[in-house]
């Protein structure tokens, strides 16, 4: 027997998208946004994860950094700290998301990827406990950071600093989730197969409000979504419309919305981002992610060779303290 995740309202039972239960099989979207390895967010986990080998030559200065952070399995014991660019930097001081609250639950355990900043924990529970006045009953939380940061073995090239998450597009369901289906349930793809909007019998208003509320929090930067998710967005939002200005469209993020925070405002070693330009970004700068050569673009004549990734010499220099620490 399964049990299928529903979104408020409606039973979400789609062909490769079923939020099923102790025999769940994840869908095999590829999510493309900032791709440095084969793994998505919804390739499965286990429950029985297994440590890395040892590396033969760990001080080899060739060694691609994601190797060496991809094996610390705990915190820096350091201040709270950001360093570096989101894309290329680390964490020291890193705090973990519990794994269970009254309105969340932390999908693929087995990643370890529940680590963050403590303004990314502390944002992450406070939009928690809003989410069910919006309609959405509480959020099922994918990959945040590794305990130190820096780069993944796979799935991401940013959430390095602690302050990127993954917010499934599925609302947590009114049980606690078995570590089983943690591993291996599919969050809810919401864009319809055209790509060119949002699925009609997967959208809701709870959709709307509850990015729109993690929109409004003044430490978020950035909302990445699919563009057809931003056009609903736009389509939707009503008269109040001075958060969408913070929802980029990008590609992949059919099934999560990816919410990034500022930098802490005394953490002098983070580097930001540009603010995001006025308006709400309904015009031509959405419009080009509909035309055809984004939509159906040529394949590469040349298949693209895997990147090593930075080097520890790459990142700023006190990552190699954070990466040290006991």
């Amino acid at each position: 027997m399964t049990t299928a995740i529903k979104a408020p309202g409606r039973r979400l039972e789609r062909p490769l998208q079923r939020a099923l239960g102790r025999r769940a099989v994840a869908c095999a979207f590829a999510i493309g946004f900032f791709a440095a390895g084969a793994a998505t967010a919804q390739d499965r986990g286990t429950v029985d994860p297994q440590p890395l080998p040892p590396l033969a030559k760990p001080d080899d200065p060739n060694t691609p950094a994601k190797e060496l952070f991809g094996r610390k399995t705990a915190a820096a014991p350091l201040q709270a700290r950001t360093i570096g660019f989101y894309a290329k930097g680390c964490l020291a001081g890193g705090m973990a998301l519990p794994i269970n609250g009254k309105t969340w639950q932390v999908m693929r355990l087995s990643r370890n990827r529940n680590w963050g900043h403590p303004d990314l924990v502390r944002f992450l529970e406070k939009l928690a406990d809003q989410a069910p006045k919006t309609g959405w009953r509480g959020l099922l939380v994918g990959d945040m950071s590794q305990p130190r940061g820096g780069p993944m073995l796979t799935g991401h090239a940013s959430h390095q600093v602690g302050l990127d998450a993954d917010i499934w597009l599925t609302p947590m369901p009114d049980r606690e989730l078995t570590r089983l289906e943690r591993e291996e349930i599919s969050a809810t793809m919401v864009v319809a197969e055209d790509r060119k909007d949002v699925d009609p019998n997967v959208w809701t208003p709870a959709h709307v409000q509850v990015i729109k509320a993690a929109a409004q929090h003044p430490q978020v930067a950035r909302i990445f979504v699919n563009a057809a998710i931003k056009k609903a967005l736009c389509r939707d939002a009503g008269s109040d419309r001075a958060w969408l200005s913070k929802v980029q469209p990008w590609w992949g993020h059919d099934y999560h919305f990816h919410v990034r925070l500022s930098c802490p405002s005394d953490d002098h070693e983070c580097t930001g981002q540009p603010v995001r330009p006025a308006g709400d970004g309904c015009g031509k700068e959405l419009d080009h992610w509909f035309t055809a050569a984004v939509l159906h673009p040529k394949p590469s004549p040349t298949p693209s060779k895997p990147r090593p990734g930075p080097k520890l010499a790459d990142l700023p220099a006190a990552c190699r303290q954070v990466l040290l620490a006991p």
